[in-house]
């Protein structure tokens, strides 16, 4: 699942963020404008691909003011979000942040109730340890959880949507505690944008070869995928030749394994990973090996590779046959798997 940080005071840099691999950040809407998400701040996450969730929290036990103190907190926090660029809908998670005790449960609970008067309670998150987290959902007085290990004596509630799992870190010189994704909703935002979901999931597309395909000698073809084993996103097409056709900016992880036969021993052959545009013209070959055939005078091997697509670009398999004997495909199979960043 995605790894994310929060932070308060400093701003990581975004090539920081990216660098290290997050994909998320959890950031602070409060009275105290030195700590709090911005709209400029936001828009620079989003324009690095990074999701936003956001917290309230103005000092550590103000859940316990009630529900009064709970609405007037939903307002300023749907202010400040919106301001930031938060689309509708999204929520926000109010912090308990100390040991809560089941004695002050009932005191959390209203000013839960209180922001769900504001907010609805679809959009009314917890962040705590165990004890008030569970207590809260048991309850129904909030449906989304982000769950500390604090104060949680190793427990954790699986329903809780994000769980923040150490602290103590830095990453561009900001300090920041570690967070993780749960579940594939976990309340997150870009400007003006909501999670489509499977933005942060892999889309895997699985394929093979029935029969035999042969390549002339002294030219080459992309290899024609027959079988789908999995592609529930609909990547394959094109009559079998593109492995995947992106719609977006994605990182490819391409893997296959390969038979070919009909050559005389010693014969070398290229096969490639190979971008084209939309209309079929060449690109590049991103992954490209040569191979040697066996004293059977056949290649059983497996090409794997790791590069970016985008939507204006499609992924296939090519065979270079520069031998002056015709090669035969006897068998192919494939998987790609595509991350967008």
């Amino acid at each position: 699942m995605p790894e994310g940080i929060d932070y308060a005071f400093g701003r990581p840099s975004m090539s920081a963020l990216t660098s290290a691999g997050i994909k998320f950040v959890c950031r602070y809407l409060s009275h105290s404008p030195s700590k709090n998400l911005t709209a400029s701040e936001a828009r620079k996450l989003t324009d690095a691909g990074i999701w936003i969730v956001v917290v309230w929290e103005t000092t550590a036990k103000r859940a316990l003011a009630g529900k009064a103190a709970g609405a007037a907190d939903a307002t300023d926090a749907r202010t400040q979000a919106r301001a930031c660029g938060m689309p509708d809908g999204r929520p926000v998670y109010f912090a308990v942040d100390w040991d809560a005790s089941s004695g002050q449960q009932s005191a959390i609970n209203a000013y839960l109730d209180g922001a769900a008067s504001v907010l609805g309670r679809d959009q009314v998150g917890i962040y705590g340890g165990y004890g008030p987290v569970k207590r809260a959902l048991d309850g129904g007085h909030a449906t989304w959880a982000w769950q500390t290990y604090a104060w949680s004596g190793g427990k954790w509630d699986k329903r809780a949507h994000l769980q923040q799992y150490s602290n103590g870190h830095t990453i561009g010189g900001v300090g920041c505690d570690y967070d993780r994704a749960e579940k594939s909703d976990y309340g997150q935002w870009r400007v003006g944008a909501t999670p489509g979901g499977d933005d942060d999931m892999a889309l895997v597309c699985s394929l093979g070869v029935d029969g035999t395909q042969v390549i002339d000698a002294g030219t080459n073809a992309d290899i024609k995928f027959t079988k789908e084993y999995s592609d529930k996103h609909g990547l394959h097409g094109e009559n079998g030749v593109s492995v995947a056709i992106a719609t977006a900016a994605y990182w490819v992880n391409a893997d296959a394994l390969f038979e070919l036969g009909g050559l005389a021993p010693g014969t070398k052959i290229d096969v490639a990973w190979t971008r084209v545009k939309d209309d079929g013209t060449f690109i590049d070959d991103p992954w490209r090996l040569t191979y040697t055939a066996d004293e059977n005078g056949t290649i059983r091997d497996q090409i794997g590779g790791q590069f970016g697509v985008d939507a204006t670009n499609r992924l296939r398999m090519c065979v270079y046959n520069t031998s002056d004997q015709a090669v035969t495909v006897h068998g192919c199979l494939a998987k790609v798997s595509l991350l967008k960043y």
